[in-house]
């Protein structure tokens, strides 16, 4: 990956990590930086699964690899949310 595919995936991350906060329902008990955080994680982790089923570069907008993205910010969201509701 280059440098400017890792600063778009933490652009991107940002994005992905509000939208998968909007996906849960409820209030979730993290903060925005861990949202980011999440956010960020789930971009590059998405790009990759992206990349290994080959459906990363597609003509116009990556749509199953923003779904894969945002899914995955979804989950770590909601798993944050139960490590803090558990203190």
């Amino acid at each position: 990956m280059e440098i400017s595919g890792i600063i778009s995936a933490i652009v991107i991350g940002i994005i992905i990590g509000v939208l998968g906060r909007l996906v849960i329902p409820g209030r979730q008990r993290i903060g925005v930086l861990w949202t980011i955080l999440v956010g960020i994680v789930a971009a590059l982790l998405g790009s990759a699964i992206a990349a290994g089923l080959d459906v990363a570069d597609t003509d116009g907008v990556d749509w199953v690899e923003w779904l894969i993205q945002i899914g995955l910010a979804a989950l770590g969201v909601a798993a944050l949310d139960r490590t803090k509701a558990r203190r």
